[in-house]
């Protein structure tokens, strides 16, 4: 399965040993993780900015993420396909990955529950996915 993560829940599995840092091992050795420059960057910023993780630590989880994920370019995305535009990448990421699911914690992205041929799943909703499996 091909499985895009929005960089909130890359950023909560480098942050701490929890459910999503447990989820996404899972998808990494069972799956395809499908991310982007876009998700990277932001990925890297936040840890730094947010999380003030060093440079080069951040630079080390870029550095990983790039050797163990799949990395493609988005799709453009309609404007009003939801209400934050700076979600619109990541949309375009799903459609251009042909991903059956994306993971995110944002509200924003949430409520739409799908996108395209996309589910849209918090991380819990995923990983009780993949358990009835």
């Amino acid at each position: 399965m091909r499985i895009v993560f929005d960089s909130n829940v890359v950023i909560a599995a480098f942050a701490a040993h929890g459910l999503c840092h447990q989820l996404f091992e899972t998808c990494l050795r069972e799956h395809e993780v499908v991310l982007s420059a876009h998700i990277l960057d932001e990925v890297e910023r936040k840890l730094q900015k947010k999380l003030k993780a060093p440079a080069p630590i951040a630079r080390e989880i870029r550095a990983y993420l790039e050797t163990h994920c799949a990395l493609e370019h988005a799709n453009p995305v309609p404007r009003d396909a939801c209400r934050d535009p700076k979600d619109l990448p990541i949309l375009g990421l799903a459609a251009a990955a042909r991903a059956e699911c994306l993971v995110s914690g944002d509200a924003d992205m949430l409520i739409l529950k799908k996108w395209q041929e996309t589910a849209i799943l918090t991380p819990r909703e995923l990983y009780d996915r993949l358990r009835r499996k």
